[in-house]
């Protein structure tokens, strides 16, 4: 262990020593809000007179693919607020307005390989935790929370807000509505916020920044922001949001008759303070949530599925807890799911926001008695202190309380976190203890905990983690794939962008990757997996391969049923594997990914092709498809899986879309289809349509197993 320790620190030295610090900002570094009391129309076109008045920044530089550079085409942002909303004027000017690229109009679409404009607005100016907002050419939006600087993401937050966008002969011109009731800040008169700003080139592969243009940096890197300023006497407005909804279908199961379904029910918002809200909600539904996609497991050890529903989704970066090699201890498909069904839940609180320097996070639902279990109510509360410049530390309590038992994990976690390391280098250390209780007895060996390191640059990136969970440990509310095992993981990669190949970008070399996992009582070896890459590449055109040699061990200390009828014996086992990957730039009206690995495979082999497409038709209509494939052959036997899935995507504007998607595999014999429509009849407010069924292939023709058919409409009222 004191090898292991000496190693680190020669390492991230060495990561000091070969890279250049420099500062990342550019003066102005502050924005200035000008205030008006005049009604502005969202349109795109930026022409009241508010916006002719408000000063305007456009210092912006390379981050991509000239760092350090001027930016090549001219960017201006300004910022003009009423008492109840903040609006963002972006004027992205082009000199070839005709070759911008914005495939997607859909909320949330997927912004890379678009032009496209970036807003980071920390509003407790932190400098670690932001919303981070996208607008495209088109007017299609996307949000996020970000929480440590990036290191926590909530990509399925959906704020109340609203953009439009024009292109005209002199480039693209963006006009966001923020309301401030969407934002948490602090109750003061004169406010403060960080922000920054990015703007994307998609023809060009350009990134461009306002502040913190350095490769080690991100935009989601707020302590590099810049100071939005002129904010006073605001007010989040409204003190109360309620939404209630109504669900009506039909349902349709094996050889059930047909029954129908209608529910009432809805949430409540309630704004305690500018910078806490209380959630309340009732008979929730999850009506509008897209199927998970069905997938062919040749491990041993279960699929994490993610959440998908939004009353879930909307607070889940508040409740994050650990390191990597860490088990979740809330996981939140515990709560209404079982085997992939839904319990009914009857009601629950939520509690989210800051106080002080104390980011809260509390949530307590109950579900009913279902599927042979009772009444069950799941709780967790989370705090996080921060503390110094980005660091923090924290504590969460989980229960799971019903008739049947109880189950409570408990615990405490500390990061240290700094991007100024030599000057603009990034570094993470932190470390989480846990101990679960089932009953009234601590039954012992029931603690986990981890340990890291992390320097994540531009050209040197560096990982370590330490795990230890004990054989009684027992997240009931959580996920854990394997108990009784220490973890540990490290790895090391180099990105040198080497000049005199004109058309690389950047390339990767990984010496070391590697992760092992140790029986706790024992010590034996259980699973092992190392991987080299001597060589990776991205291009200065978006294209990107990647070569890598494996090596793994795998115990079992059971039978290994693989597949029905494959059995693979009790003992150790040692392969080796060879993976190569690639893809062309997603940003082209035609782009494709490849997957390929092959060799041995414990007493056999396999070979694994994967492929995916993607057609951007125009900005209303998009294609996907994907297709893999398994060829496994053993003394015991032999099969071959086919996993295939689509989706189109049609968007009539940017309030109106419909999605379909479809799968199938040889393993489940079973077609999957979802169709959803999402009508935004007005920013907070929507209307879905939602149709699941499943067709069961395995007869040799077309069987109908299950059909859902369902519409939602949840409407936002702001008292």
């Amino acid at each position: 262990m004191y090898k292991v320790k000496i190693i680190n620190i020669l390492i991230i030295v060495f990561i000091a020593q070969t890279q250049l610090a420099f500062s990342q900002i550019s003066k102005p570094n502050i924005l200035t809000a000008y205030r008006t009391e005049n009604k502005i129309k969202l349109d795109g076109r930026l022409d009241e007179p508010c916006w002719a008045n408000a000063v305007r920044i456009n210092n912006f530089t390379q981050r991509e693919l000239n760092e350090g550079e001027p930016a090549s085409e001219k960017t201006e942002v300004a910022a003009v607020y009423t008492e109840r909303t903040l609006y963002l004027g972006i004027w992205c000017y082009d000199s070839q307005p005709q070759n911008i690229v914005a495939h997607k109009l859909e909320r949330d679409f997927s912004s890379h390989g678009e032009d496209n404009v970036e807003i980071v607005i920390d509003t407790y100016h932190d400098r670690r935790n932001c919303y981070h907002f996208i607008v495209n050419p088109n007017g299609a939006r996307y949000d996020e929370l970000i929480t440590d600087e990036g290191r926590g993401r909530n990509r399925d937050w959906n704020g109340v807000w609203d953009a439009k966008a024009k292109i005209t002969d002199q480039g693209w011109f963006v006009e966001i509505e923020i309301p401030f009731s969407t934002l948490k800040f602090k109750e003061t008169d004169k406010q403060i916020w960080g922000v920054n700003f990015e703007r994307n080139i998609s023809r060009k592969h350009e990134q461009i920044l306002w502040q913190g243009w350095s490769r080690n940096y991100y935009l989601e890197q707020v302590s590099h922001a810049g100071i939005l300023a002129g904010i006073e006497g605001i007010s989040s407005g409204h003190l109360v949001e309620i939404k209630p909804y109504i669900t009506a279908g039909v349902e349709k199961h094996e050889s059930e008759n047909i029954s129908g379904i209608a529910h009432i029910g809805g949430d409540i918002d309630y704004l305690m303070s500018s910078n806490l809200k209380l959630n309340l909600t009732a008979n929730t539904d999850f009506a509008q949530i897209e199927s998970d996609r069905s997938v062919i497991n040749l491990s041993r050890f279960s699929i994490y599925y993610p959440e998908k529903r939004s009353f879930f989704l909307e607070g889940k970066e508040a409740f994050s807890f650990g390191a990597r090699g860490m088990p979740s201890v809330f996981y939140s498909r515990r709560i209404g799911i079982k085997n992939g069904s839904q319990i009914p839940i009857i009601g629950g609180v939520r509690l989210m926001g800051k106080t002080g320097r104390i980011n809260v996070g509390m949530l307590s639902m109950q579900t009913d008695a279902a599927a042979g279990d009772p009444s069950t109510n799941f709780s967790v509360l989370r705090l996080k202190q921060d503390i110094a410049g980005q660091s923090n530390v924290g504590m969460i309590v989980t229960s799971k309380n019903s008739s049947a038992g109880s189950n409570y994990v408990y615990g405490v976690d500390a990061n240290y976190v700094t991007s100024h390391l030599f000057g603009d280098k990034n570094l993470s250390i932190g470390g989480s203890f846990a101990q679960s209780q089932t009953g009234s007895n601590n039954n012992g060996n029931s603690t986990a905990y981890s340990v890291y390191l992390s320097s994540d640059n531009d050209k040197v990136e560096y990982d370590f983690a330490f795990t230890r969970v004990q054989k009684n440990f027992d997240p009931q509310i959580g996920f854990l794939r394997r108990k009784n095992y220490k973890f540990l993981y490290t790895e090391l990669q180099f990105n040198p962008r080497p000049s005199f190949i004109k058309w690389i970008r950047k390339m990767e070399v990984k010496p070391i990757d590697v992760d092992a996992y140790f029986t706790d009582d024992t010590n034996e070896l259980e699973t092992l997996g190392m991987e080299w890459r001597p060589l990776g590449f991205s291009t200065k055109s978006g294209e990107y391969m990647e070569y890598n040699i494996q090596r793994f061990y795998d115990r079992l200390d059971e039978p290994f049923e693989i597949n029905d009828g494959v059995v693979l014996p009790i003992g150790g086992y040692w392969y080796t594997r060879h993976e190569l990957q690639g893809g062309t730039y997603r940003g082209r009206k035609i782009s494709a990914g490849m997957g390929a690995s092959w060799g041995d495979f414990y007493t056999g082999s396999r070979t694994e092709i994967a492929v995916e497409l993607t057609a951007n038709i125009n900005r209303h209509f998009n294609l996907s498809c994907d297709y893999s494939y398994n060829d496994l052959k053993f003394p015991e036997g032999a099969f071959r899986t086919h996993e295939i899935g689509g989706r189109a995507q049609y968007a009539f504007n940017t309030k109106l879309f419909t999605s379909f998607f479809g799968q199938w595999n040889n393993e489940d014999n079973k077609i999957l289809i979802n169709f959803r429509l999402n009508w935004i009849p007005k920013i907070g407010s929507d209307f879905y349509l939602a149709i699941n069924q499943i067709l069961d292939t395995s007869g040799g023709k077309l069987e109908m197993k299950d059909f859902t058919i369902l519409s939602k409409f949840v409407w936002r009222f702001v008292i």
